[in-house]
């Protein structure tokens, strides 16, 4: 007596199963793999609208140093406030 057609996975079917896991595996990685590049293209912003402070940070440091001259420092740091 049959009772159906058979199941999913009972008649030679398996591979749709993996086909199946393959996709969601796909949709999570493009998912996580979006977020993180959101994630690191606002840092990257971030670190451009700083780069004037990121530069006197820098030529602070140089000075601090001894590698600049006052003169030099105070030159390099009006370049750098226009």
């Amino acid at each position: 007596m049959m009772w159906g057609y058979g199941t999913l996975y009972g008649n030679g079917s398996w591979w749709i199963g993996l086909v199946m896991m393959a996709v969601h595996i796909l949709f999570w990685g493009f998912i996580i793999w979006f977020g993180v590049s959101l994630f690191n293209r606002s840092g990257r912003r971030s670190k451009l609208a700083n780069g004037g402070n990121e530069a006197m940070e820098i030529l602070r440091e140089r000075y601090a140093k001894g590698e600049i001259d006052t003169e030099e420092f105070n030159r390099r740091k009006e370049v750098l406030a226009k």
